[in-house]
């Protein structure tokens, strides 16, 4: 247990800041969280809240797009006798974009009064290291027992196409526009790119999706991803493949994108998705003792010490999977370790992730790659989701439930689930994984019938061992 006056500064109040001056506060540290951006960091403030509110009024209007097979008659149908298909439904962008903004904000408001809650001081400024136990910080200088660099990262520019908050953005502008999008030309088929593209494709912009690569999420599950973009073709979005681009410009009245080779593809609006870049410089990392990558990230250990001693890491910054729940748990962890808990490091093959498409993508342990490579003795098992009684009911017809388990011992080494709601779904094969369950285990659980997690203990009973054999 730390002392009751030990001090704790924190840079940066996003998921990896704010989850560990909770821990720290908790844990009878004086703690101090230094944050310029708006507590909730870009995480609550600009990407993953915001990006996931926009998703969520997607993901509706997909449902009204596909309400026609439901037997579900949308506004009045020319005729007398039709089938609506899209319907007259329509996205009120300023409505939405206010939601969007609102949302976060309050989230934001959330995380300020936890914060105070516990005590924990805020300075609301830019902070820089003075020295490995020294911040600098609202015009004073702190001595800490232990500081925590978690300033994120920012959405890189491309070279030739620099955004301009109108025609040419990064995500973190979209909801300044004063309409949709009608022509949306995502650049970037990663998983940022894919989200949105998903996403504005269902609220009604027409979609052209630029890919580097042979298939979009080209470092995701290969089945998965093309699932993804079968719908994406499907529903009349145009996918670019093994096409990169080497520049864009405004016109008069929207923006022309260069592809390397010399083709063009015109649209209204260019949304850049081609990575992030460290929020390190300027820092004074270095100088007090911080080594960074080649590409400017802060190198951790898996407790989460730079190589400055008493300083630790977490989050974007450090490069180290760029999911608000990692930087939440890097922190966390940082804060144990310090503090002289018990701690155990991070096991970053236990991280569930998802990619929230339509439909989603959800993820956690060993690969498909892993397995068919033979880095992994494993047995493999998927499952359409076309087959489960409750899509046939919901009308999901796209995805499915992959179940890797150990060779022998049949231990659930991991899953995929591509499915509405998969990032819910996946916490079953998380827990299994986390707890070592074997297949057997979770043949034997209940699942409710009709469910979407009934696929998931079905794939687990094609795989129990036979009695007295291996599999």
């Amino acid at each position: 247990m730390s002392q009751p006056h030990e001090r704790i500064v924190i840079l940066g109040g996003g998921p990896g800041g704010y989850e560990a001056a909770l821990v720290a506060a908790q844990l009878g540290a004086q703690v101090t969280v230094v944050d310029s951006d708006g507590l909730g960091g870009a995480c609550v403030l600009t990407d993953c809240v915001p990006s996931k509110t926009l998703i969520a009024t997607s993901a509706t209007m997909s449902v009204v797009h596909g309400a026609a097979d439901l037997g579900i008659r949308i506004g009045a149908v020319p005729g007398g006798g039709g089938v609506s298909g899209r319907g007259q439904a329509q996205v009120d962008a300023p409505r939405l974009y206010a939601r969007v903004k609102a949302l976060a904000q309050a989230q934001s408001a959330d995380v300020a009064k936890r914060l105070a809650a516990e005590g924990v001081e805020i300075i609301t400024g830019r902070g820089t290291l003075a020295g490995p136990d020294t911040v600098a910080a609202g015009g004073q200088r702190i001595q800490a027992g232990a500081v925590l660099i978690a300033t994120g990262a920012m959405p890189r520019a491309l070279p030739g196409a620099e955004p301009d908050g109108e025609r040419i953005l990064n995500w973190r502008q979209l909801y300044d526009l004063p309409e949709l999008p009608p022509e949306l030309i995502v650049v970037g088929s990663g998983v940022t790119g894919a989200e949105f593209a998903s996403a504005y494709q269902a609220l009604g912009s027409q979609v052209t999706l630029v890919s580097s690569r042979e298939r979009v999420l080209p470092h995701e599950d290969a089945d998965a991803a093309v699932v993804v973009e079968d719908v994406f073709r499907r529903r009349g979005m145009t996918v670019l493949s093994r096409s990169r681009a080497a520049g864009v410009k405004r016109t008069r009245d929207g923006v022309v994108v260069t592809l390397e080779g010399g083709r063009t593809v015109r649209g209204s609006h260019c949304l850049l998705t081609v990575g992030m870049v460290p929020a390190t410089r300027g820092l004074g990392l270095e100088a007090a003792g911080v080594t960074l990558d080649g590409r400017g990230f802060v190198e951790v250990d898996r407790v989460s010490r730079t190589t400055a001693r008493g300083v630790y890491a977490a989050g974007d910054c450090t490069g180290v999977m760029m999911l608000a729940s990692v930087a939440a748990m890097q922190g966390r962890i940082a804060m144990w370790h310090t503090l002289g808990e018990a701690v155990q490091p991070i096991r970053l093959d236990h991280v569930a992730a998802t990619i929230f498409t339509d439909p989603e993508i959800a993820t956690v342990g060993v690969t498909a790659d892993a397995v068919e490579s033979g880095a992994e003795d494993a047995v493999a098992v998927k499952l359409p989701l076309a087959t489960n009684a409750r899509a046939k009911m919901q009308g999901f017809r796209d995805g499915f439930v992959k179940l890797f388990a150990r060779r022998g011992t049949g231990i659930v080494l991991g899953g995929v689930v591509v499915a509405p709601r998969a990032s819910e779904l996946i916490l079953g094969v998380s827990l299994a994984v986390e707890q070592s369950l074997t297949v057997d285990q979770m043949a034997h659980t209940f699942a409710v019938y009709p469910s979407l997690s009934g696929s998931l203990t079905e794939a687990a009973r094609r795989l129990m061992r036979p009695a007295g054999g291996r599999r």
